[in-house]
This record gives C-alpha cells, structure tokens and sequence, in this order.
C-alpha cells in the first residue's frame, strides 16, 4: 500500500451540485460555440423534459448544438466513433453529455477521439486487440450533466467502451470535464432496479477504492462518507425514488466515489464484471457487480491483507458490531437484501457454469485495474471468485 500520509490531487471540474443546479448551467462560461449533445438511445431524456431544459441553457448561454442519440447501455466502440463523426462532421468544438455514466463515458471517448489523426478508436486503448497509442491532440472540451447516482464519471477522465466481437470492455482515456452538472432532481424518475444497481455501482468504486493501494488521507474520507451515504439512504431510495434527500445524499456518494477513483482507482472487481458484460452488454454494471461482490470481499477477507480496513467498511454499511473481516460478507449481503438485489443471477444473463473458464482467461488478458490491487490476484483467483459467485 501506498504511504498513506501523501497525496497529490488536481481535478480541475468546476463542480455544481444540488437541486436545481441545471438551471445555472447558462451562467457558467462555456469551452465552446457548438455542441455535440450526447443521450441515450431510449426515451427517458426527452420524456423527463431533461433534454429540454439542458436545450434552454444553451439557448440561455448562445451555444448552439446538435443531438447524438445513438448511446446504449455498455457503450460500444462503433458508436464512440459514430459520435466523433458527427463532431467532425457539424463541426462542433465541445461535448455536452446528458445521461448516466454510459453516456458519460461514450462523450469522453468522442471528445477524444474526433481530433486525432485516425480512424479507429481502439488505437488508444490495449487489451487484446488495442494499440495502446497515446492522443497527440488534446481532447476537445466536456461537460457532464449526469442523471444517474452511480458512476461518478463526471469527475473522472476514464471512459469504458466496449468492442462487442472481441469481448473487450476497456478504458480510453480523455479529459476532465470543464464543468459537471450533478442536480438530484434528474435522478428523481430513475426506476427502483437502476437505483439500486447504480447505487451499488458507487458503493463498489468507494470499497474498492478503501482497499487500493493508492488510498490516502484524502481519499479515505471520501470513500467513508460515500459508504456511508449509500448505505443509509440506498434503501429509502429504491422503496421512494421521489425522496429528494434520498437523492441527493446517494448523488453526493457517487461523486465523492469518483474522486475516490481519481484518488485509488478501482481493484479487480471491476476488471472482472466489465469482462462478465463485455460477454453479455446487456448485464447491467451495476448488477454485474452485486454479483460477484459476495465472493471477491470474501476472497479479500481470506487472505488477511487488509483485516482492518474491511472490518472499517462493515461498520460504515450499518454492522455496528463488525469485528472480523469476514463481517463485510454480512453487511452487504444486508444491503442487497434492502434493496431487493438478493436474489440476482448470472444464469439469467445466458452465462453458465462452463463459460467462468472464458470469462476468468478474459479477465486476465484485458488486465484491467489490477495493479491497484494490494495482494496479487492470478487466473485461479479470478476463477474462483466467479465460481463462487455462479448460481
């Protein structure tokens, strides 16, 4: 573990958060004079009216803007670089992405990707079939409006994508974003299942984050308190998502667990569920993550490397009387069962028990985030852990 009384942190996102702090979007100076404004590709954003309104900021503020709305869950390369197109194309000289941390992540990549000299996105990442090149143009500017409590990539300069025929889910990185729009108040309609994977998603990023070998001073204080959050106001969210204080305490937590990330990054839970929807993109991460959680905490507590920290991270779930390491498997095991995420399973994603071969190899050969990983973990380990996990 990294000396903990050191630290080094500069994330240069001028930050708006709280209830109705879209609406002070147009008073902020914006990077540019038109805008690619990244969606989804379902219909949420345009029925909330959340398209809307982000329309009548930049209206407010003399942006122009054109819409992309070609971003699904798990994005896909093709359309990271479908996005670059259309900014190279209408000429746009910055990003705006409105949606969860898919979106998000898909602006980054587009941002990025519309101002080098290539044609292929996967030139810029590794994995199995990445280049591994670095951008020799700096990225065009970005901001984030997030409607989601899950990823904190608004805060962050990573971007996920995935490329579907080789099974490979993998980072490319951008640019923080300028300004980050973090208003609870968009996150109001998000359905009680979402709530709770994305939640679980920024409760994952804190704990992990908690364990790394890159936490410090500053970082753990961040991860307690999004810990903390999630596990107190989760519940309340996912039975009553109209909770404004639900919201906005779980939409702190997830970018406070965003800051953990810039601070700790992620270990190898993540490196293992983005290999799980790299196979099926249509697992959500955030459930991807519930499932195999169990077991990778479980892995941890066995090998005696952090007792102390885990049994910390119980006791910020609500188990008042965590005394060993292996406590952390209760206290989340309570939390899912309060949200009801108790009883997810891989089979139902089309996953069997002979294919966790597959995925661990996958695993190991897009490497992921294992270097923040305090003990090493190999092929057997990853193996085990999905098997453990499989029902």
């Amino acid at each position: 573990m990294m000396e903990l009384n050191s630290f080094d942190f500069n994330v240069p996102v001028h930050l708006l958060f709280g209830a109705g702090a879209l609406s002070h979007l147009h008073e902020q100076t914006m990077p540019g004079t038109k805008a690619l404004v990244v969606i989804s590709n379902g219909r949420s954003t345009r029925t909330n009216g959340y398209l809307d309104r982000l329309i009548a900021e930049l209206d407010a503020a003399g942006v122009g803007y054109v819409v992309f709305d070609g971003v699904g869950p798990n994005p896909t390369k093709e359309a990271a670089e479908e996005g670059a197109h259309k900014i190279r194309a209408e000429g746009c000289d910055f990003v705006v992405a409105l949606g969860g941390g898919s979106v998000m992540d898909a602006a980054k990549a587009m941002a990025m990707f519309a101002v080098q000299p290539s044609d292929d996105l996967w030139d810029f990442t590794g994995g199995i079939t990445g280049k591994g090149l670095r951008p020799s143009v700096p990225p065009l500017p970005w901001v984030a409006v997030t409607t989601t409590a899950g990823t904190g990539s608004e805060v962050d300069t990573g971007a996920v994508i995935s490329r579907v025929e080789t099974a490979e889910k993998l980072l490319v990185f951008s640019d923080y974003a300028r300004i980050a729009v973090v208003d609870p108040e968009l996150m109001l309609t998000v359905p009680p299942k979402l709530t709770a994977y994305q939640g679980f998603d920024a409760l994952f990023h804190s704990l992990e984050g908690f364990i790394s070998n890159g936490t410090n001073l500053m970082a753990e204080r961040l991860q307690l308190a999004a810990i903390e959050n999630v596990a107190t106001y989760l519940p309340t969210a996912v039975a009553d998502g109209s909770n404004l204080e639900a919201r906005t305490r779980l939409a702190f937590a997830n970018t406070m667990s965003g800051y953990s990330m810039d601070f700790a990054g992620c270990i190898s839970e993540h490196s293992i569920e983005h290999s799980l929807s790299a196979f099926n993109p249509k697992l959500p991460h955030g459930a991807g993550l519930i499932m195999i959680s169990l077991a990778f905490f479980d892995f941890y507590a066995g090998t005696h490397a952090v007792d102390d920290r885990l049994v910390t991270m119980a006791r910020a779930l609500g188990l008042a009387d965590a005394a060993a390491p292996g406590d952390i498997h209760e206290a989340l095991r309570r939390l899912q069962v309060a949200c009801g995420v108790d009883d997810l399973r891989l089979s139902d994603y089309g996953f069997s028990r002979e294919d966790m071969p597959k995925v661990a190899r996958n695993v190991m050969d897009t490497d992921g985030v294992f270097h923040f990983d305090p003990v090493h973990i190999g092929y057997d380990d990853v193996l085990g852990i999905l098997e453990c996990s499989y029902r």
